[in-house]
């Protein structure tokens, strides 16, 4: 739950279990610009909730960039097919998972067939050749659906705190660039 209003310039949304210390997204919510989603469980997800979140979140910002990472990458494409959203700058979606995969969590049901509709906003897909969590390489097939600019980084994995992305200087880059356009 958000305590109290503020202005934030971007609205992180992390994945199942949320972004823990050391992740990229985690360092960016030290900057009080940046405001992460609070749903009732990381754990646990349900589609409706994260949306809800989203919600509150983007509610209290101002114009924000949506800085998503694997699951919180369906949870904006889900957000981001209602009609009359407040408006954002854009978002930057990183290392989406493939809901029909086999690492799909479980858990997540409520999150697959994510809309295949343009986003209403600028976006950035950002994905890996070697992501454990989309195997056969979905994230190019979601950008090209959302009208998203593709960056492929190679044999990187899950673009995580495992895969060695704490400290990550091309998000910031990216963000700005989606805040610019």
């Amino acid at each position: 739950m958000i305590d109290s209003p503020r202005t934030a310039a971007a609205v992180t949304v992390p994945g199942i279990d949320g972004s823990g210390p050391g992740h990229w997204q985690t360092l960016l919510d030290a900057d009080p610009a940046f405001l992460r989603i609070q749903p009732a469980s990381w754990s646990h997800p349900e589609r409706d909730d994260w949306i809800a979140a989203l919600d509150r979140a983007v509610a209290v910002a101002d114009r924000p960039v949506l800085v998503a990472h694997s699951l919180g990458t369906l949870a904006v494409a889900h957000w981001a097919a209602r009609p009359d959203l407040p408006p954002v700058a854009g978002a930057l979606l990183v290392a989406i998972p493939d809901p029909a995969g086999p690492a799909f969590p479980a858990t997540a049901g409520s999150f697959r067939e994510p809309p295949l509709t343009p986003l209403p906003f600028p976006s950035i897909v950002v994905a890996s050749t070697n992501d454990p969590y989309d195997p056969a390489g979905a994230a190019a097939g979601f950008a090209e659906a959302w009208g998203s600019r593709f960056l492929d980084l190679g044999d990187v994995g899950h673009i995580n705190t495992d895969a060695g992305y704490g400290e990550w200087p091309l998000a910031t880059t990216l963000i700005d660039s989606l805040r610019r356009a």
